[in-house]
């Protein structure tokens, strides 16, 4: 029988990792690499951009923001993923965006996950062939206004998960390459400017269900694993801190929470039966032993703060927090952004509470351009 060599055992323990960078929810899911910020903006500020979403990375966000921007943007984020690992993975997110005068905003996106090159052996050892493993999402989103305050957004994307060439045999089962559909559901608020406190200030509020699928399947065994279908829900409040907005301060908040379940059997549950399930216990496999997840514990916080100086140059800072038993991400953020004509800049870092975290030291470049 033909088998994997100990690199791509590697592959699982990365794929376990990866499930952590992504909301360790997922690990009841498939394709967590779709829970991967893609920006910088953002994870500069402890990962909030549901309620913010004013850039072309709305389209993961808060696919309602692309209702209020106008005009055309290009951004593209490399990260080196899982850098204390010193393996070859990489995360690539180009996205976009377009608008089109009395229809609306459109956005596109591609993201690409690289897994590394894996190692195929016969039963006596022998190598086989070598082969890349890499997970890849591409798709477009809509936002449209309701009235000069609400706007509503969706999106749809195509999901190709490589992890091994399809039709190698691994313990008794055929691997077939993953492939799904994840539709997103979004809303956003944002008020007029209101005065507060002698300052001028605005106020928003949004929410995000994405990735809304049918579940992936790896193998010819008719076990499926569910799309980590995730709920967002956020807040965002500016200040201007002069008459002529130079100085401007942003304060952001998210809670997010997986909305996918397995049965009883291991099985995904289909997508409205998760939504309603998945507001219970659950249990989870930590490495050891099986521990319940009351819901309590089911959510992640995020807070994020972001000042900008004349629109040109802005610096981020924010805070991450997972339960123990549902993850145990904790980190802080920090960030920077320069603009300076039609280009952009961001940059942001991760410091992570623990030490043997598999995302500490991540950095994100996205640079951009406005049309």
């Amino acid at each position: 029988m033909k088998q994997l060599t100990r690199s791509a055992l590697l592959l699982a323990i990365i794929l376990g990792f990866s499930t952590l960078t992504a909301h360790a929810q997922v690990g009841i899911t498939a394709v967590p690499f779709l829970q991967i910020e893609p920006d910088s903006r953002a994870p500069g500020m402890g990962n909030t951009g549901v309620a913010i979403a004013d850039n072309a990375s709305a389209v993961f966000w808060n696919p309602a923001g692309l209702a209020f921007q106008d005009g055309t943007q290009i951004s593209f984020t490399h990260a080196n993923w899982l850098p204390n690992f010193n393996t070859d993975l990489f995360y690539d997110y180009l996205v976009g965006r377009h608008y089109i005068d009395g229809i609306g905003t459109f956005g596109a996106h591609i993201t690409f996950l690289n897994l590394g090159e894996q190692v195929q052996t016969d039963e006596t050892g022998r190598e086989i062939r070598t082969f890349s493993s890499y997970e890849i999402a591409s798709g477009i989103s809509y936002g449209f206004k309701l009235n000069d305050n609400w706007a509503l957004g969706t999106g749809l994307r195509f999901i190709y998960s490589r992890l091994v060439p399809s039709g190698i045999d691994v313990g008794g089962q055929t691997a077939r390459n993953g492939t799904s559909v994840g539709l997103d559901l979004a809303a956003l608020y944002r008020s007029n400017y209101f005065d507060s406190f002698g300052f001028n200030s605005r106020f928003s509020a949004g929410m995000n269900l994405s990735n809304i699928g049918p579940a992936v399947q790896y193998t010819d065994n008719p076990q499926k694993d569910p799309l980590p279908t995730l709920l967002r829900l956020g807040i965002a409040y500016e200040l201007e801190l002069d008459n002529d907005g130079i100085n401007t301060v942003t304060l952001a908040s998210d809670v997010s929470k997986i909305m996918a379940r397995n049965d009883t059997t291991g099985r995904a549950m289909g997508v409205v039966e998760a939504l309603f399930s998945s507001w219970d216990t659950y249990t989870r496999f930590d490495g050891q032993d099986f521990v319940d997840v009351p819901l309590a514990e089911q959510f992640m916080y995020s807070v994020g703060l972001e000042y900008w100086y004349a629109s040109q140059f802005a610096i981020r800072t924010g805070y991450f927090y997972e339960a123990p038993n549902n993850g145990d991400r904790q980190f802080i953020s920090f960030g920077a952004g320069l603009r300076y004509n039609i280009f952009g800049v961001d940059f942001s870092y991760l410091y992570t509470i623990k030490e043997d975290s598999p995302l500490a030291n991540t950095i994100r470049i996205s640079v951009l351009v406005d049309f």
